[in-house]
């Protein structure tokens, strides 16, 4: 218990991670209903809101767009590409690596997707102001947090003494 406040700092309702992991499953099944139309998955959906907006790009730099790595990422391109919503090619000058673009099938489908983020706001009843100011907030959030982790990762030139674990008994 906190003396300070009178509340109990671990009660699960006072855990700022179990609010951002409940409202995410929350916004996710919405996601689902409001995608369903469009036959997209949220993270296809987001695989498409990143092509639409950037073009063609490469597997790795749209993994670093969405904080996705190559074994969660190549599954939804490889459904995506079935789908006849994108194409992914090699580069003709390096074929290690892979480009992802949309195909016209997936350009058009960007109209139809035009809705979502109103249906979106209308159903959590945020307006655009509180939903920006939040998004702003979990950015902010996103970045403090991934700053931390950087921070923390020991220097690659040698110079660092490594960190001891636990001694073994």
């Amino acid at each position: 218990m906190d003396e300070d406040t009178g509340t109990d700092r671990l009660a699960l309702d006072n855990q700022l991670c179990f609010s951002l992991y409940t409202a995410s499953r929350a916004l996710t099944g919405l996601y689902r209903e409001l995608l369903e139309e469009l036959g997209l998955t949220y993270p296809q959906y987001l695989v498409m809101l990143v092509l639409w907006e950037r073009g063609s790009l490469t597997v790795k730099e749209l993994g670093r767009a969405l904080h996705l790595d190559s074994g969660t990422l190549s599954p939804l391109l490889r459904r995506l590409q079935g789908a006849g919503l994108l194409t992914r090619e090699r580069a003709a000058e390096d074929e290690r690596v892979v480009m992802v673009a949309v195909t016209e099938d997936g350009a058009r489908l960007r109209e139809h997707a035009h809705s979502v983020p109103d249906a979106l706001l209308c159903a959590t009843e945020l307006s655009t102001e509180r939903a920006r100011v939040l998004q702003e907030s979990l950015d902010a959030l996103t970045r403090a947090v991934e700053g931390r982790a950087e921070r923390a990762r020991p220097a690659q030139d040698g110079n660092t003494p490594m960190r001891q674990g636990p001694a073994e008994g």
